[in-house]
C-alpha cells in the first residue's frame, strides 16, 4: 500500500494535466513557433551544458575518488552545494559574480567586452551549475566501487598512467558515466530557477522550454500544459530509451 501510493503521488499528477486539455488540440499546440523555439533552445544549451559537465565534471570526480588532498571533505562538500541550495539562489551567486558589477563580470567586460549574463551562455552555465553535481556524484561513486586494484595490477605489467587510464579506468567507468551524462542532461533540460535569475526569459536567446511554460501560462493555459506534457514526453524518453542502455553498458 505504501508503495501504491509512492507511485500514485508521483504519476497522477503528470496524469493530471491530460485532464486539463483537449487532445485533439495538443499538436497544434505543441508545433506552435513560441514552443518549438523554446524546445530547440533547451535541447542546444542542455547538450552544451552536459558537455561542458563532462569536460570538468570528470577530472574533479577523479579527484574527489583518488585525491588524498587536506580538506577533501569541504571540497566535497562545495560540489555537492548545488544538490540542496534552492536553484534561485545558485542563479543569483552567479549573475552577483558574471554580472557588470560583480569582480568576474566587470573584468571580463573591461578586458573582452564580454557580457555573460541575459545570453544564451547564461543559460547555459546556469544548467552546468545545477546538473555538474550529478555527474561528478556518479563517477566518484563508481571510481569509488571498482576500486584501484585493476588499475595497480596494469602498473605492474608496465602500463603507463595515461594508458592505464585510457584501457582500464575508462571502460570501467562506462556504465556510470552513462547513466550520469542521462541524469546530467535530463536536470539541465528541465532547469528553471536559475535561468529566469541570471539569464531571463528571453525569446530565442534565454527562453527555455520551462521558462516558456512558465511565461505561457499567464495567458493561455492550454498552451502551457501542452509544453508541459512535451516536456514531460522527452524527459521519459531521455529516461526510458537511454537510460537503461547506458546503465547497461550497451551503446546500441
Amino acid at each position: 500500500m505504501p508503495a501504491a501510493m509512492a507511485l500514485a503521488l508521483l504519476v497522477l499528477p503528470v496524469l493530471g494535466l491530460l485532464t486539463r486539455i483537449e487532445l485533439s488540440r495538443l499538436p497544434e499546440l505543441v508545433t506552435a513557433p513560441a514552443a518549438l523555439d523554446a524546445l530547440e533552445l533547451s535541447l542546444r544549451t542542455s547538450l552544451a551544458a552536459t558537455v561542458l559537465s563532462l569536460l570538468l565534471g570528470a577530472p574533479l570526480a577523479v579527484v574527489l575518488a583518488r585525491s588524498r588532498l587536506r580538506g577533501l571533505r569541504v571540497l566535497r562538500a562545495a560540489v555537492l552545494l548545488p544538490l540542496v541550495l534552492p536553484p534561485v539562489v545558485g542563479g543569483l551567486a552567479l549573475l552577483y559574480l558574471l554580472g557588470r558589477t560583480g569582480p568576474l563580470g566587470r573584468l571580463l567586460e573591461d578586458a573582452f567586452g564580454v557580457t555573460v549574463p541575459y545570453t544564451s551562455a547564461a543559460v547555459v552555465l546556469a544548467q552546468t551549475f545545477v546538473a555538474m553535481p550529478f555527474l561528478v556524484v556518479g563517477l566518484e561513486g563508481a571510481l569509488r566501487t571498482s576500486g584501484a586494484r585493476y588499475e595497480r595490477v596494469a602498473a605492474t605489467l608496465g602500463a603507463g598512467p595515461w594508458l592505464t587510464f585510457r584501457r582500464v579506468t575508462v571502460p570501467l567507468l562506462v556504465p556510470a558515466l552513462g547513466s550520469s551524462l542521462v541524469l546530467t542532461f535530463a536536470r539541465a533540460l528541465g532547469e528553471f530557477g536559475a535561468t529566469i535569475t541570471f539569464a531571463g526569459s528571453l525569446r530565442g536567446t534565454t527562453r527555455t522550454l520551462p521558462l516558456a511554460i512558465y511565461t505561457t501560462a499567464q495567458s493561455d493555459v492550454d498552451a502551457a500544459v501542452a509544453m508541459s506534457l512535451l516536456l514531460v514526453v522527452i524527459a521519459l524518453l531521455v529516461i526510458a530509451l537511454v537510460g537503461p542502455k547506458a546503465v547497461e553498458g550497451r551503446g546500441d
